[in-house]
């Protein structure tokens, strides 16, 4: 039955905006968007570290759209290591953040679109785990969880109940312990940003 009452909502509510990936275009929108959803001091947080001066993973930098092309919402993942595992070698996996939605559009599943298909495509594309800095009652619904990085630290201060991971493949991340540090490829030339 709720089934059929999704299919349903789905049907009378389409949906009024779709997902896709970021494109150069969006830089300026994205950036602007980030700067109202997360306050001026975002690029001072721990997760900044470890992506200042990197591009996302490859295919994982997603955009919500709403029906006349503006970007209102957005979601990253980056590639870095978790430390070492029992082997003694680094362990890859992403770092999910920032996940942001215009105010305007809130409560409409924006934010859970983004990280369903963020979830999905790093799946697809063969990634063993996600970690990311949150809030844990938002992000478990999603299977997020902190045990999963109980033996990890971030680059700086961060709160250990919002330090959570997922695992994509079971048992990627037991034995993981140590810091996290940058492992994407790097930017070839600084972003340049204008005014929207």
């Amino acid at each position: 039955m709720a089934a059929v009452l999704d299919a349903v909502r789905a049907f009378l509510a389409p949906n009024a905006f779709v997902i896709s990936e970021e494109t150069p275009a969006d830089v300026v929108a994205r950036e602007n968007l980030l700067d109202r959803a997360m306050g001026a001091d975002r690029r001072k947080k721990s997760s900044e570290k470890l992506r200042r001066g990197r591009v996302p993973a490859q295919g994982l930098a997603l955009v919500a759209r709403d029906r006349d092309g503006h970007v209102i919402g957005t979601v990253r993942l980056w590639n870095v290591e978790a430390g070492v595992g029992r082997d003694g070698a680094p362990v890859d996996v992403l770092l999910l953040g920032p996940l942001a939605v215009d105010s305007a559009h809130e409560g409409k599943g924006i934010g859970g679109a983004l990280m369903r298909a963020a979830i999905a495509e790093a799946h697809a594309r063969g990634h063993g785990a996600i970690l990311l800095v949150g809030d844990a009652p938002y992000y478990e619904r999603f299977g997020f969880f902190a045990d999963k990085a109980k033996h990890l630290i971030m680059p700086g201060p961060f709160q250990r109940e919002r330090f959570l991971g997922l695992e994509l493949k079971t048992g990627w991340l037991d034995g993981a312990a140590g810091m996290l540090t940058a492992s994407g490829v790097k930017l070839t030339r600084p972003i340049e940003r204008r005014a929207a």
